[in-house]
């Protein structure tokens, strides 16, 4: 299925996806009969075979410190082809299981023919390799006789000595959503010189028609490439969609049923095609998407808005030789949902280590082994942003050299399909864990959005939650640093909202390349923060699901701002007997009310942590905000000019959200006794799949929410 914006290259088709590689058997086998064993032996190797590795296993040797690997290529008769080589050194901080040793040997030419052996070592002595056992790699996947399956990018059909160019990436990209019905590439931006950035939208047995469809099937998203010069991960995310495109194995078939996959192979194109780390203006993206100053940080941040993924990876390459093979880290910002934060952390310390561990891949938090100043709390990394923005997520890092325990990749080649092989490892166990574990998914996002539009507890303007460090020899054994906030960046007493003037919301603005600058306005609407307009300014409440966000880039303590806003703090608190009439701009925190609530024509309210006994009627108001609040009576929000925000908020009454002209109104996580009817809004209401409990019927544009 194909998006007619994606520019289509045919003509290069014929000469750059051709596949070169045949399919070969998948499990190895014993060379011939053991012998009898040596003093300090290793001893049970078997070697099983997976997508671009092959996972070796042994029976550990009592007082070995460290085991080598040695690979030697062999033609069918067994007959050595080239010199046997040590490719890999095991140590016990691999894996969590460290008894049951296993090592994912990689960069190699899949598909070619290999003998294993392994040997123990006490310090530096050598002890005698194991018996030797072969097996035949796997090629790359897809029939190379099958039209879909045959497609290759350029990194393969070079053998890895070329990365895929902007231009094969497009023309690849083009030709699976031309030969699958299961894929639909769709542009969402362009780069600072006008590259498109392309995203594969990938779904069984056809991917959602629309942004809001998508959503509603809780998508994953992963972004291959933000700095030009790291590409593995993407090589690894266009090989992944080819797979995901065309397999028809049960476990494919069943991920493609429950979710859609979003891929952004390269955000960062321009600096691709200049092999930089920055875009062409030299920023670098990965921190600019808080701030979305660049085109393409927009684009990505945008489409986060409208297509929601509930989970992400961002694939990376980091220097560190004498790191893991696969450094990880959640969101740290402890702005950050606490719910998010473990999430994201299960989903490393509890699958992607136990996995790594039985396939054997070394992977660990970022910065460990001598990492550095690394993984810290700075929102303009997308880490942290997509954990602001309430999305389970990860950072992945390859490691950039092979450094002592790989040390066969002095060959470029070798390297290079180790890092993207391992990356594809990643990318399929993200898929898996997604699959398995949607419902805590699911639940820790909820949770999030309405602790987030509830307003509730400090603000910390920079800083991390800690990792904690796992008992040596651990792949958790040394975590990233502390990275504690700082009194001076904390505010206790949060606001209730941003007030923004009109020179400072919609004003010219000097940061950006020249040409595609933005305002303040059209960041915060890709960002899909809710705006009040207001007789003299632009209200931005905090009652939102993005609430530990804003602050980094409205308050004066930001320590990247987009503008000093004014904090707006509430209004009411505390018990109010009577009817409350309000007609200018209300905003109550933890309020008592008891009697009737009028929201005056124009006018704005924001209650959060309140009690209302006696109804809540606002008609043609500015904004209405109504957030981890109780209602004992019936709700009716109507006319509004501006935003409707009902988040957690209990109702023991009908609610009706009708004829509201703004954006459409979101009302999620809310406990209804009586009926829910909504009818005649300009966008219809939105629940950002959270959905409301109602006991009585749910009518109109509210009967799905």
């Amino acid at each position: 299925m194909r998006d007619r914006r994606t520019t289509v290259f045919s003509v290069l088709l014929a000469a750059t996806l051709a596949a070169t590689v045949a399919p070969a058997p998948a499990l190895a086998q014993p060379a011939g009969v053991a012998a009898q064993a040596e003093p300090n032996q290793v001893q049970n190797l078997t070697v099983v075979q997976g997508d671009g590795y092959a996972t070796l296993a042994w029976t550990p040797v009592d007082g070995a410190t460290d085991y080598q690997i040695e690979r030697t290529p062999i033609a069918a008769d067994g007959s050595a082809t080239g010199p046997a080589v040590i490719t890999g050194v095991w140590r016990p901080n691999r894996q969590i299981n460290n008894e049951s040793p296993t090592f994912a040997d990689a960069g190699y030419n899949p598909g070619a023919r290999f003998q294993w052996r392994v040997r123990a070592r006490f310090g530096t002595t050598v002890q005698p390799y194991s018996e030797p056992v072969s097996g035949t790699t796997l090629a790359p996947w897809g029939d190379p006789n099958v039209p879909g399956e045959n497609l290759r990018t350029q990194w393969e059909t070079t053998l890895a000595a070329q990365y895929t160019s902007d231009v094969n990436e497009y023309a690849y990209t083009a030709a699976l959503d031309e030969a699958s019905d299961r894929v639909r590439v769709t542009e969402i931006g362009k780069t600072a010189l006008g590259r498109p950035i392309n995203m594969l939208v990938i779904g069984y047995p056809t991917p959602a028609a629309t942004p809001e469809a998508v959503a509603a099937t809780s998508p994953v998203m992963v972004n291959c490439n933000v700095h030009g010069n790291e590409p593995g991960d993407r090589e690894a995310c266009l090989i992944m969609a080819r797979k995901l495109a065309f397999s028809n194995d049960a476990r494919t078939i069943d991920l493609l049923s429950h979710t859609t996959v979003l891929i952004v192979p390269t955000i960062n194109g321009d600096g691709r095609a200049a092999n930089t780390r920055g875009n062409s203006t030299g920023q670098d993206l990965n921190r600019d998407y808080s701030l979305i100053r660049q085109p393409e940080t927009f684009a990505l941040v945008n489409m986060m808005r409208q297509y929601r993924p509930v989970a992400s990876y961002d694939g990376h390459e980091y220097g560190n030789s004498s790191a893991g093979d696969l450094p990880m880290l959640p969101p740290r910002h402890q702005n950050v949902a606490q719910s998010i934060f473990d999430e994201s952390q299960h989903m490393i310390e509890g699958h992607m280590y136990t996995q790594g561990a039985k396939d054997g891949w070394w992977a660990c938090p970022y910065g460990c082994n001598g990492g550095g100043n690394v993984g810290l709390s700075e929102e303009t990394i997308l880490r942290n942003t997509a954990g602001l923005k309430n999305v389970v997520n990860s950072l992945l890092e390859l490691r950039s050299s092979g450094g002592t325990t790989r040390p066969d990749e002095g060959n470029t080649a070798n390297n290079r399909r180790r890092k993207s092989y391992s990356a594809l490892w990643t990318f399929n166990q993200f898929l898996d864990y997604h699959r398995a574990n949607l419902k805590e998914i699911t639940t820790a996002r909820a949770d999030a959005i309405t602790f987030q539009a509830s307003n509730t507890g400090r603000i910390v303007f920079r800083g991390s939650r800690p990792i904690v460090a796992h008992p040596a020899p651990h792949p958790g054994e040394a975590p990233p640093p502390l990275d504690a906030p700082k009194d001076n960046l904390i505010l206790d007493n949060a606001p209730c909202a941003y007030k923004l003037t009109e020179e400072q919301y919609h004003g010219a603005r000097t940061d950006g390349p020249d040409g595609l600058r933005t305002t303040v306005a059209e960041r915060l609407a890709a960002h899909g923060w809710q705006v009040v307009k207001t007789a003299d300014g632009y209200v931005v409440p905090l009652a939102q699901p993005e609430r530990g966000l804003i602050p980094l880039l409205l308050d004066g303590l930001g320590v990247e701002k987009l503008v000093d806003g004014e904090r707006v703090y509430p209004t009411l608190t505390g018990k109010h007997n009577g009817k409350l009439v309000i007609s200018g701009f209300a905003c109550l925190k933890d309020a008592t009310v008891t009697g009737p609530v009028r929201v005056q024509p124009g006018a704005t309210l924001i209650a959060t942590g309140s009690t209302f006994t006696g109804p809540v009627e606002a008609t043609g108001a500015a904004g209405v905000f109504l957030t981890d609040s109780k209602v004992v009576g019936p709700v009716r929000v109507t006319g509004t000019t501006g935003p409707v925000v009902v988040v957690d908020t209990t109702v023991e009454g009908p609610v009706v959200v009708s004829d509201n002209r703004g954006n459409a109104p979101l009302v999620a996580a809310n406990t209804v006794t009586g009926p829910l009817e909504c009818t005649g809004n300009a966008a219809a209401p939105v629940n950002i799949e959270v959905a409301n409990s109602v006991q009585g019927p749910k009518r109109d544009q509210c009967a799905s929410l």
